[in-house]
């Protein structure tokens, strides 16, 4: 891959270590792009990677209840994201759900690829579509709709 990605890297409490897993699993691939964790998702990331002499950009953002998700989801408004990895914990309640849901959904909004899990994560990793110049993602279109046609 030519260019270099800005990958946001989000994981709650019980999937953190599943992040760090999945993080030094693609290191070789996430050591050429630019990270930008939650706090503590990221200081756990840079010690793997630190650990394994694994050499990358990591920028950590505040914990997520104190406002890591939001300031993410700042950026994605911004255009400032590539893609995002958001594996949360959906049998725990969390006290920080609204920024979590303004998270999900500037990425939709914004047409920023975000998976939330391992396996969709991998399969955005994996895409063509990241080395392809010609490709250029559409923005999405917000139209009325009326099922009633006259």
């Amino acid at each position: 891959m030519n260019k270099k990605l800005t990958i946001a890297l989000v994981a709650h409490d019980r999937r953190k270590a599943d992040m760090v897993e999945w993080a030094l699993h693609n290191a070789e691939f996430l050591s050429h792009h630019h990270l930008i964790c939650t706090g503590t998702t990221g200081g756990l990331i840079s010690g793997a990677f630190t650990e394994k002499g694994v050499h990358s950009e990591i920028t950590c953002m505040h914990s997520g209840p104190l406002g890591g998700d939001a300031e993410i989801a700042a950026m994605v408004v911004r255009k400032e994201i590539n893609m995002a990895i958001f594996l949360i914990d959906d049998l725990n309640p969390q006290p920080h759900e609204a920024d979590i849901q303004m998270l999900l959904r500037q990425c939709r909004v914004h047409n920023i690829p975000i998976a939330c899990n391992r396996y969709s994560a991998d399969l955005m990793l994996t895409s063509a579509l990241w080395d392809d110049d010609s490709y250029v993602p559409m923005e999405p279109k917000y139209v009325n709709f009326s099922r009633n046609k006259a």
